[in-house]
């Protein structure tokens, strides 16, 4: 018989054998037992959580005296489309940043000059993280 065991939120399968136990006396004469409850199989212990990664490095603050471009929600930056001292128009496509198994471009929203850019391809990023400075 197969059973589903649930140990600490895993469900692991287990299968268990019926069998007819045979108990001797002193005489060692067989009597018959009355049939053995199924046991269930040894269950192996979970796997030990993996240790978490270091805490990434603190990103640069953003320079003072500008409009900051933050991170409408968390992700992963794909790409980074200008650099310090690039020109820009409102509109221009600034990077693209991947959230939720979809690209989302980060758009300029003024035109000016580029300031800082504090993230890099690659970078993780949280919600009104600020990504880069338009000055």
């Amino acid at each position: 018989m197969k059973y589903v065991v649930n140990l600490n939120g895993k469900a692991y399968e287990v299968e268990v054998e019926e069998t007819q136990a045979v108990i001797m006396n002193v005489t060692d004469a067989p009597v018959a037992a009355a049939p053995v409850a199924p046991v269930a199989a040894p269950v192996a212990a979970p796997a030990a959580a993996p240790e978490a990664a270091p805490a990434p490095a603190a990103p640069a603050a953003p320079v003072a005296g500008g409009t900051n471009i933050t991170a409408p929600m968390p992700g992963t930056i794909l790409a980074v489309n200008t650099a310090a001292g690039s020109t820009v128009n409102a509109g221009d496509v600034l990077m693209i940043l991947e959230a939720m198994k979809m690209e989302n471009e980060i758009v300029a929203p003024c035109a000016g000059t580029v300031k800082q850019v504090l993230v890099s391809k690659g970078s993780t990023v949280e919600t009104d993280a600020v990504l880069a400075v338009i000055g």
